[in-house]
């Protein structure tokens, strides 16, 4: 029923909506900066500061991830092809929010102690797996670009796959993180397994 709803009304003017989505991004996706910089200013971020940021942007990078992987489920419900275009929008927020989540692990927790570092991410398999999910996100950033798409054409989209691994370890580095109160990561990889199902080639359809 929804969908048929969002089919017989489609966009009129596309270029107005992207303009339109693209800034409510921004602004959404600004906000939980902000909030760290006034707690932080307000001396008002908890009992361990560090953890709260930690937590925060790491929770922020997922949530952009799973907002990423939902434009083309999105896109198939509402043929709404347009919507393609905020997608590389969310895939670098994302890129941004997991560079503050390890910026605030190596400054903020460890102050740049690369020895310290190692011995951590030997010591404990979830940051291991959380660098590994940052690592394979360089080159899905560096070749979110037109020319990336020109020169790579089809290897471009095989290539932009790695976020559906990416989106494994971060639930894997999430689940290894928590210790007693797994609500949140139950939540998110429901989700996240929801938005592969919805790529499944029902009834024909091709994946995506």
């Amino acid at each position: 029923m929804l969908t048929l709803f969002l089919r017989r009304f489609p966009i009129q003017k596309p270029a107005n909506a992207i303009r339109a989505l693209k800034g409510a991004i921004w602004v959404g996706a600004s906000l939980p900066i902000v909030r760290l910089l006034y707690l932080g200013l307000t001396d008002d971020l908890g009992a361990n500061p560090v953890e709260f940021i930690e937590r925060s942007t790491g929770t922020w990078a997922l949530v952009f991830l799973l907002l990423s992987l939902s434009v083309t489920p999105l896109r198939n419900l509402t043929q709404w092809a347009w919507l393609i275009a905020v997608r590389r929008l969310l895939g670098l927020w994302m890129f941004a929010y997991a560079c503050l989540h390890v910026l605030s692990y190596v400054w903020l927790d460890y102050q740049f102690d690369w020895t310290d570092i190692v011995k951590d991410i030997l010591k404990h398999p979830y940051v291991l797996v959380g660098a590994a999910a940052l690592l394979l996100t360089l080159p899905l950033a560096a070749t979110s670009n037109q020319k990336a798409i020109r020169l790579l054409k089809q290897r471009w989209k095989s290539l932009h796959r790695l976020a559906y691994v990416i989106g494994v370890l971060v639930l894997l580095h999430y689940w290894w993180l928590v210790k007693k109160d797994v609500t949140e990561p139950v939540i998110y990889s429901m989700v996240f397994a929801g938005l592969m199902l919805a790529r499944w080639p029902w009834k024909g359809r091709p994946a995506s």
